[in-house]
């Protein structure tokens, strides 16, 4: 993938006002049992109020149901789907919403 203004990776977390690669290793994250929590934090912490959510092309990458729990708790929308319509969901809710996104470009 490429993210305008953070350049070249295969995975992202993107939040209102920036982004950066995205490490699994930080929270271990596996592909099951997929995005944690901790994953989605900082995306809150950054301020996003609608959260989109890529399960890979192959949508192999699972979401924790606690990671779900967690968005609904605190009233977060959120969109989980296949890269490519993550992206396409991600760049038109930017254009009005303080949006999150985690990016995973491969499975």
């Amino acid at each position: 993938m490429e993210i305008e203004g953070l350049g070249r990776g295969k995975d992202f977390k993107l939040y209102p006002g920036g982004g950066r690669a995205w490490d699994w290793a930080e929270t271990g994250t596996q592909h099951v049992p997929g995005i944690q929590p901790a994953d989605v934090e900082e995306l809150l912490d950054r301020g996003a109020r609608v959260v989109v959510l890529s399960r890979g092309m192959q949508l192999r990458l699972e979401v924790c149901p606690e990671t779900l729990e967690l968005l609904r708790g605190r009233g977060i929308a959120f969109h989980v789907e296949e890269t490519r319509a993550a992206v396409d969901r991600y760049n038109r809710l930017a254009e009005v919403e303080a949006v999150g996104g985690l990016f995973h470009s491969t499975c």
